[in-house]
């Protein structure tokens, strides 16, 4: 005996068109006898109205939920459009601080070629260092082209930096006064008392370089202020170097020995102040 399967035996299409009998007998009942329908619309409402609620509310969450989620969409824009202009005006800010640092300090060289008005000057800038922690020996981007040769006096707004050592046609090195190879006639105070001044990389570690050769009678004290002799054969005469500290009489017993703290910052140079003029042309 064949054995009835209702899952195989029922069509798709007869529950269909079942379905559409029975939903236009109802159409119809509900248009010829109205009275008839009112407790089957009364329990289909009783079911479908919660459902319609419940459609409802879900839709409306979804649409308050979309409308959060376009709004931080468009907060989110707004705020990396704010970020770049924040970035934007940093880069302004920074530019704007450069150009006023580097017009105060063009400012600084200016007031300093006026406290030698009797020397040709003119002003350069860094652009690179041998070392990485002290400016004892530097480059400037002027040169031969700009009136600066060999053994023209390099200053800072605060005095006495160095002396330029090779000039070539567009710049120049220099070697600054800490430099080990150098050595300075110098004097100190108001009373033309004359000293060696050594550079030192080592000592400079400690803020001080090494003066010596004051004679021991010499009239000198603490906070006195160092500055280049007329005896030099090429350094000016009257730049300040620095200050002294420190005194000590040597084991000799016939001079004494001081720390100079330098008047200028060897550890940041940007611009400098180079005197054209040469102390060997200027004497002859």
């Amino acid at each position: 005996m064949k054995k009835f399967n209702r899952k195989k035996d029922i069509s798709p299409k007869y529950l269909l068109l079942f379905l559409s009998a029975l939903c236009i007998m109802l159409i119809v009942m509900s248009t010829v006898r109205p009275d008839m329908m009112r407790p089957i619309k009364s329990i289909t409402g009783h079911f479908i109205t919660p459902m319609q609620r419940g459609v409802n509310r879900i839709g409306k969450w979804v649409e308050d939920k979309t409308k959060v989620f376009g709004d931080i969409e468009e907060l989110r824009a707004e705020n990396e459009e704010l970020k770049k202009e924040v970035i934007r005006y940093q880069s302004e800010i920074e530019r704007n601080e450069s150009e006023l640092s580097e017009l105060s300090e063009l400012r600084d060289l200016y007031d300093l070629s006026l406290l030698y008005p009797d020397y040709n000057m003119t002003a350069a800038r860094v652009f690179s260092s041998n070392s990485s922690e002290w400016f004892s020996e530097f480059y400037i981007n002027k040169g031969l082209n700009d009136g600066i040769y060999e053994d023209c006096n390099v200053l800072s707004d605060k005095g006495l930096l160095g002396i330029v050592t090779e000039s070539y046609d567009n710049y120049a090195k220099v070697r600054a006064i800490i430099d080990d190879n150098s050595s300075i006639i110098a004097e100190i105070g108001g009373n033309n008392v004359l000293c060696t001044l050594d550079g030192s990389l080592s000592t400079i570690d400690d803020g001080y370089i090494i003066i010596s050769d004051i004679d021991k009678d010499a009239d000198i004290e603490e906070g006195d202020r160092v500055v280049t002799s007329n005896v030099s054969d090429r350094y000016f005469f009257g730049i300040t170097i620095g200050y002294i500290t420190d005194i000590t009489m040597d084991t000799n017993n016939l001079t004494k020995s001081a720390h100079l703290i330098p008047a200028s910052d060897f550890s940041d140079i940007d611009d400098v102040m180079v005197i054209t003029d040469r102390k060997k042309e200027v004497n002859y």
